[in-house]
C-alpha cells in the first residue's frame, strides 16, 4: 500500500480546514486590507502572500482592499505604491481593488440599524471625558450621561451628525455594550466621529467617518471575506469584531484569525520612524534601499522570489519572534546565484600595466557567464596592456598567506594569463598610482597551458574599454550594536550606512545595462542598476548582498 505524503499546516490552515469540514465555510475569501498613510514593509509582505497563497491554495478568492477610513494621514501616492508593490509580489487580487470608503454609505445605514436595535447612542462627552469614563484595566467604567437617549433622539442627532450641524469632535456615536467589561475595547467604544476632511475617494461626500474597528468587520462581511488574517494586536479587538458582525446579523460572518508578526534585526519598520527620516532628509525616500520597505528592497535588487522563499522560511505562528536580516539576505543569494551573470568590476582601481605587452593590442577573452550554469553561455570579454585592479589585490609588503599580487610574485589574472610584479609607484603621499608588471603569453587560460601553478588568481576590467559607474555599498542603518533606538525614542543611526564609489570601473558588458537588472560582480557581490538615479550615461549600482553569509539554514 502506498504511503501518502504528510503535509504539515500551520494553524490557520487547520482552522480553514475545521470550518470547511463543519460547513461554516463553503469559499475561502481572504484579503489584504492596508490603510494607506505610508509605504508597505517587509512585514506587510508576510501578510500579503499569506492571505494570498491561503486563498491559491483553497482554491478561493483574494482581495485588495484599502482601508481609508482616516484621510488625515492617506494619500493617493501611498495607495500607487501599495498596488504596485501587491502585484510585483505577485499575489493577483479578483476583480478591481476595493475601498473601504465606497462602503460608507452601507456603514452609515449599519449604525442607524445598530441604533435602532438600541445597540448605539450620540455621545456628547470630550474625547478627555471619554478616556475618564472608561476606566482601568482594575476598575469598570462609568456609563456616559448620554447612554440613555431614546431612539428617536440618537437617530436625529446622528443624521445631524451626517449633515454637518454640529462642530468636528462634539459629538460621537457610540456603541452600548457594557462599561464594566474586562475587555477595555467592549466599554461602549467610538463607532463614528465627526471630521471635516477631504477625502482622497469620496472628497467631501461626507463630514462623518467610521472607527477603523467598526469599518472593517463590515468591510469583510460586504465582501463576503470567510477568514480576517490579522496581526496579534487585533486580538483584544476580536470581541468588538464578532460583536460587530453578530449584532448587523450578517449571514455568513467573517471570522478574525491572529497571526504573530514578523520582526527583522536591526532595521527600521515603523512608519513614523521612516516618516521622519523621509522628512529629515536622512534618506532620500521611501524606496532608499537602506530601508525594508518593499519599494526599497525592489530598488535594492530583491525579487520577489526570494521574499517569497523568505517567507516560507520564516513561516507562520502564534508568538512573536525575530528573525535575524541575514536569512533574507541567505534567500536573495540563493535566488540570484543561479541566474545572474558573473562579471568583472573593480570598486577600488588601481592601474596595471603589463609592461612586456603590446601597446595597441586588444584581444578578446572568452569568459563564462555563469561557471556553475554553462547553458547561460560565454561572452568575451576585451583584454589589454593597461588593466584596473582592486587596490587590495596589491600589497607592498604582504603577510604571510597573502597569495595576490606583491613585488616578485606571480598571479593569474582571471580567465586570462599569469602576470608578475615587476615595480610599483607611488604619490607624493604614499599611495600606490601604478603597477607594472610582465606576464608569460603561454599561460593564457583555456590554451591547456599545465606547467607551473600559482595560488593567486584576480580580477580586472581593461582600461581602455572600461565603463565608469558609480557603486553605492550599503551597511545598515541603524546601530547594531546598541539596537535601533535610543532611550528618548531617537534612531541611533549608523553613519556609515552609505558609502558612494565614483569612480569604478566595469567591464563594458555593462554597457547596456537596464535599470533594475542585477549581476554578481566577481568576489564583490550582488548588484542592481539603480532604477531612480541610473542614466545611459552614468550608470548607478547598489550593492545588493555581499557573497559572503552569517546565516546558516537549518540553524
Amino acid at each position: 500500500m502506498e504511503e501518502k505524503e504528510v503535509v504539515s499546516k500551520n494553524f490557520i490552515e487547520q482552522i480553514i480546514d475545521k470550518d470547511l469540514e463543519e460547513g461554516h465555510t463553503h469559499t475561502v475569501a481572504t484579503r489584504f486590507p492596508p490603510e494607506p498613510n505610508g509605504y508597505l514593509h517587509i512585514g506587510h509582505a508576510k501578510s500579503i502572500l499569506l492571505n494570498y497563497g491561503l486563498a491559491r491554495k483553497y482554491h478561493g478568492h483574494f482581495n485588495l482592499r484599502f482601508d481609508d477610513t482616516n484621510p488625515t494621514k492617506e494619500k493617493t501616492e501611498f495607495v500607487e505604491s501599495i498596488i504596485r508593490d501587491v502585484e510585483w509580489l505577485g499575489a493577483k487580487y479578483d476583480g478591481e481593488v476595493r475601498f473601504a470608503s465606497n462602503y460608507f454609505q452601507e456603514m452609515y445605514e449599519a449604525a442607524i440599524k445598530l441604533i435602532k436595535k438600541g445597540k448605539a447612542y450620540v455621545c456628547d462627552l470630550s474625547a478627555e471625558q471619554i478616556r475618564e469614563y472608561r476606566g482601568t484595566l482594575k476598575e469598570p467604567g462609568k456609563e456616559s450621561p448620554y447612554r440613555n437617549r431614546s431612539i428617536e433622539e440618537n437617530l436625529e442627532l446622528f443624521e445631524g451628525m451626517k449633515n454637518g450641524e454640529f462642530p468636528d469632535g462634539s459629538k460621537v456615536l457610540r456603541a452600548k455594550i457594557d462599561m464594566a467589561s474586562p475587555n477595555m475595547n467592549m466599554r461602549d467604544p467610538v463607532l463614528y466621529r465627526v471630521a471635516r476632511m477631504s477625502h482622497h475617494n469620496t472628497g467631501d461626500a461626507w463630514c462623518i467617518y467610521p472607527m477603523y474597528d467598526f469599518a472593517h468587520p463590515i468591510e469583510d462581511a460586504i465582501e463576503g471575506i470567510s477568514h480576517s488574517i490579522c496581526t496579534l494586536e487585533f486580538e483584544d479587538h476580536r470581541p468588538l469584531y464578532d460583536w460587530v458582525v453578530r449584532e448587523l446579523e450578517y449571514p455568513e460572518p467573517p471570522k478574525q484569525i491572529e497571526f504573530a508578526k514578523m520582526y527583522l534585526t536591526n532595521v527600521v519598520t515603523g512608519k513614523r520612524y521612516i516618516k521622519r527620516l523621509v522628512d529629515e532628509g536622512i534618506v532620500d525616500g521611501w524606496d532608499d534601499p537602506r530601508l525594508v520597505t518593499i519599494a526599497a528592497l525592489r530598488r535594492r535588487g530583491f525579487t520577489p522570489e526570494s521574499i517569497r522563499n523568505f517567507m516560507e522560511l520564516v513561516g507562520v505562528s502564534k508568538g512573536n519572534s525575530s528573525v535575524d536580516y541575514a536569512m533574507l539576505e541567505y534567500c536573495i543569494r540563493e535566488d540570484l546565484k543561479m541566474k545572474r551573470p558573473r562579471v568583472m568590476a573593480i570598486l577600488d582601481p588601481v592601474k596595471l600595466i603589463i609592461d612586456n605587452y603590446p601597446e595597441d593590442q586588444i584581444e578578446y577573452m572568452d569568459v563564462m557567464n555563469n561557471q556553475e550554469k554553462e547553458e547561460m553561455g560565454v561572452r568575451q570579454v576585451p583584454f589589454g596592456r593597461e588593466l584596473y585592479i582592486e587596490r587590495e589585490d596589491f600589497m607592498e609588503e604582504p603577510p604571510k598567506k597573502y597569495f595576490r599580487l606583491y613585488p616578485g610574485n606571480e598571479v593569474r589574472l582571471m580567465n586570462a594569463y599569469f602576470v608578475k610584479c615587476v615595480d610599483y609607484k607611488k604619490d607624493e603621499d604614499g599611495n600606490i598610482t601604478e603597477i607594472h608588471c610582465t606576464y608569460d603569453p603561454e599561460t593564457r587560460s583555456g590554451s591547456g597551458f599545465t606547467g607551473r601553478k600559482v595560488k593567486g588568481t584576480i580580477h580586472w576590467v581593461a582600461a581602455p574599454t572600461a565603463v565608469k559607474a558609480t557603486v553605492r555599498l550599503y551597511e545598515n542603518l541603524v546601530d547594531e550594536e546598541k539596537g535601533v533606538y535610543n532611550e528618548d525614542g531617537s534612531l541611533n543611526l549608523n553613519p556609515n550606512s552609505l558609502r558612494v564609489l565614483e569612480n569604478c570601473y566595469l567591464e563594458p558588458s555593462l554597457a547596456e545595462a537596464r535599470p533594475g537588472e542585477s549581476f554578481q560582480f566577481v568576489r564583490n557581490g550582488y548588484f542592481c542598476v539603480d532604477e531612480k538615479d541610473s542614466t545611459p550615461e552614468r550608470l548607478v549600482f547598489n550593492r545588493i548582498v555581499s557573497l559572503k553569509s552569517s546565516y546558516k539554514p537549518g540553524k
